[in-house]
């Protein structure tokens, strides 16, 4: 084939891929059915987990007001910019200084909390303890949580990382990658 022509198609093929995953998504769902589809998701995800103790939005809600707990964003930094939880801080952050948070509840999340839960568990095998939210990003926002954008103001934006996982509650933006934003 053409080089040229290769180009062209792989091109051309991205940027469908990229205008039709921005339209993608269940909107016709309600919140308390897009919960519920967000939820199990995520008890078919703890199978790769199970020893990780979890913690409910609500619960690390109740935490956040006490200032008791510190929350940990796994994802990407792409992901990240888009929208995190408040005052959360990056793997990096806290693998380099685990012992600053010591006395605080330590919550890991992403998502869904897959790589959370992932993460929670390595820590777990360090003999650090790390909580994994329940639901990720998505279940935190559809029970009422806020997110915040990289400079720390209120925002409505949500990455919810691609079409399986477009459950952001009504009055939110989902925001998905293209195939080649999510390999960086």
């Amino acid at each position: 084939m053409n080089p040229l022509r290769h180009s062209k198609i792989i091109w051309t093929m991205a940027c469908t891929v990229m205008i039709a995953g921005s339209a993608m998504g269940d909107n016709s769902l309600s919140d308390a059915q897009k919960k519920e589809v967000v939820y199990a998701m995520y008890a078919g995800y703890k199978k790769d987990f199970p020893a990780v103790t979890d913690i409910s939005p609500q619960q690390a809600m109740e935490l956040l007001k006490k200032d008791d707990v510190v929350f940990i964003d796994t994802r990407k930094p792409a992901e990240m910019k888009v929208s995190m939880l408040p005052h959360a801080i990056t793997q990096n952050e806290f693998l380099s200084h685990p012992e600053k948070y010591t006395g605080k509840t330590v919550v890991g999340y992403c998502t869904v909390s897959y790589r959370s839960g992932v993460f929670a568990r390595e820590m777990a095998e360090k003999g650090i303890s790390v909580r994994n939210l329940e639901g990720g990003i998505l279940a935190w926002t559809l029970e009422g949580g806020k997110v915040y954008d990289e400079n720390g103001k209120e925002t409505n934006r949500i990455h919810v990382y691609g079409k399986k996982w477009n459950y952001a509650p009504a009055g939110y933006k989902p925001v998905m990658f293209s195939l080649w934003e999510q390999m960086f």
